[in-house]
């Protein structure tokens, strides 16, 4: 057994500090200001305003979106090796064998309860505020312009059953990981990832060592990636709302509001138990999270992307929140995969949502179900930007919920997206600390130094 200097490849660090001049920039202002002045061009542009003709308002809605389209492909492109080689890091620098497998318990543990929660906290405040009492049918879009809307619908199937779920379990290991990292199949990525990392802790470090330095340079190159996609964040959101704007037209997303107010409140009693975890768990003030994790849960606002900011957010584990690095790098890259606890709570309301619109009587059953499926899909999915609706588009069918709801709930994602990302983030930020308490080695400091080399 052996522990590798992480810190070999200072990528972590040096590419926080990049990323944080992001924010020292008021990233998270310009996406507002972008995301207010996209509206306002969509509604002059659209049908609102008037001011160009639908054709010529869906083309240059179109051209302005470029940048948007950009950013969520490059995010897309470097998300598989990102993931890959910091969940591998992380794990080589765990002193042991005991210590990794109790951490890697505790910590899926912590992200199935933390989720599951919050999709409950989802179905309660969608069945008492029931948001879909307020929108019509009528007002919604007769078809999904979207191709995650037309494959929901191609694909829905049978809700998965109990005979089909031990095939489900043994496809978790994929046969083919080049095939796993093509589909952006991510919890079989995830899982491919850990079997390499218990690897390579076992190996003998002179073996082992060529690997890992390569992994260093895979997430260094990934990073750098990352940073020039931030450079497009604000004209991505303005191209963005600009282009769903004139789409949709002002009067349909007045009619969102109370969904989308829904949603916030949800998200905010999720933030709160999870600030309740933390003061438990860790045993300090909810206060001192939220200072020191200021800077990253902004930039998670602005960019919509756990896995853009995955490095800042393991760097505010460390220095601001005092987890150790063995603790801190494999906790937050497996939980940028794996704990999408605002995804499951935006999946459950949306589709309770649109089942009231629709008037589907969902039932007790379906609501198990709902939440479930919740759970189980936001698992593994990619820290992407709107990676959320595509999930959503693939439960509708399962109970029984017309698959076009999906054109109107796109046009109000992008702040929701903004939003349950930082839920996100701030529970991978929660689980480390409160791992870090009960896992990390007492002999270690504070910061983590012990073993490695800097």
């Amino acid at each position: 057994m052996f522990a590798l200097p992480v810190s070999t490849h200072p990528s972590i660090g040096r590419l926080t500090l990049r990323l944080s001049g992001f924010v020292r920039g008021r990233l998270w202002l310009q996406v507002l200001v972008a995301m207010f002045a996209g509206i306002a061009t969509g509604m002059a542009i659209g049908p609102t305003g008037g001011w160009l003709s639908p054709a010529m308002a869906q083309l240059v809605s179109n051209w302005l979106a470029i940048p948007g389209y950009l950013f969520l492909s490059m995010v897309q492109m470097i998300v598989i090796p990102l993931v890959v080689a910091s969940i591998i890091l992380g794990m080589t620098s765990s002193r042991d064998m005991a210590q990794l497998r109790s951490m890697g318990l505790r910590t899926g543990l912590f992200f199935l309860f933390t989720t599951v929660v919050a999709a409950l906290i989802g179905v309660l405040v969608a069945l008492a505020v029931e948001p879909g009492a307020y929108l019509q049918v009528a007002q919604l879009p007769v078809a999904a312009p979207t191709a995650g809307a037309d494959a929901a619908g191609a694909g829905a199937g049978a809700a998965p059953s109990l005979a089909s779920l031990p095939a489900q379990i043994v496809r978790v290991v994929p046969t083919n990981p080049l095939a796993a990292s093509v589909e952006q199949n991510m919890l079989q990525v995830v899982v491919f990832a850990i079997f390499v990392g218990v690897a390579l802790v076992t190996m003998e470090g002179k073996l082992a060592r060529p690997l890992v330095d390569l992994l260093g340079a895979v997430q260094e190159v990934s990073m750098v990636v990352v940073r020039w996609a931030m450079y497009l964040v604000p004209a991505a959101v303005f191209g963005l709302m600009t282009q769903l704007t004139a789409r949709m037209g002002l009067d349909a997303l007045l009619g969102m509001g109370v969904y989308v107010l829904t949603v916030l409140g949800a998200l905010l009693l999720a933030f709160a138990f999870l600030m309740l975890v933390y003061a438990l768990g860790r045993r300090r003030s909810p206060l001192g999270f939220l200072k020191g994790s200021r800077d990253v849960l902004l930039l998670a606002f602005s960019t919509s992307s756990s896995a853009a900011v995955m490095p800042l957010t393991i760097r505010t584990a460390e220095d601001a929140l005092g987890v150790h690095k063995g603790v801190s790098r494999f906790v937050i890259p497996l939980g940028t995969t794996i704990n999408m606890a605002g995804t499951a709570l935006y999946q459950v309301i949306a589709t309770l949502f649109l089942a009231q619109v629709y008037q589907v009587d969902v039932g007790l059953s379906g609501l198990l179900l709902v939440v479930v499926l919740a759970v189980g899909a936001s698992i593994g999915s990619p820290g992407t930007p709107g990676i959320g609706i595509v999930i959503l588009s693939m439960m509708l069918g399962t109970v029984g919920i017309p698959a076009e709801g999906i054109a109107l709930i796109i046009g109000v994602d992008r702040v929701l997206d903004m939003s349950r990302t930082t839920l996100n983030v701030a529970g991978d930020l929660v689980a480390a600390s409160v791992i870090d308490q009960y896992t990390a080695p007492a002999s270690a400091p504070a910061d983590g130094t012990a073993g490695v080399v800097s």
